[in-house]
């Protein structure tokens, strides 16, 4: 089991760290496609977006891949920012959206049941599940 949570960590960390790079580069505007429509303010606004959830990316890949003894912190957080980006998948799907090769209504809802098993992997493979579990606990302490 060790094997293969360590598998899914590099394999999430090297799919992370190539996507934030093609968010700054080759893919850019796919991704311009991807921003929901309640947060394109502007067309520069929406290019920062991008830019930014790619530097996010980038930073949590290499998080995932050599950020050993801070593992579940980085996969808590890899899997907030699934959370977080799901919104644009969801745009994607009900403004029937052609990006990433996915050009008809069947494909886009196929990928939304993608999102969850990402945040299922990112937890699962480094513990993060401990992570959200403190969290939680803070939060229920503070009210």
């Amino acid at each position: 089991m060790k094997y293969l949570k360590l598998f899914f960590r590099l394999l999430l960390g090297v799919f992370m760290t190539y996507a934030g790079f093609t968010h700054l580069t080759i893919a850019r505007e796919e991704f311009v496609a991807q921003v929901p429509t309640w947060l394109q303010f502007s067309p520069g606004f929406t290019d920062s977006v991008v830019l930014a959830s790619g530097v996010v990316e980038i930073c949590l890949g290499l998080g995932m891949l050599f950020l050993w003894r801070n593992k579940a912190l980085v996969g808590a957080l890899l899997a907030l920012f699934y959370i977080a980006i799901f919104p644009g998948n969801i745009n994607q799907y009900v403004n029937h959206i052609s990006a990433f090769g996915l050009d008809t209504d069947q494909a886009r809802l196929i990928r939304l049941f993608f999102q969850p098993v990402l945040i299922f992997l990112a937890l699962w493979s480094t513990g993060g599940w401990k992570v959200w579990e403190q969290w939680w606990n803070m939060i229920l302490k503070k009210q």
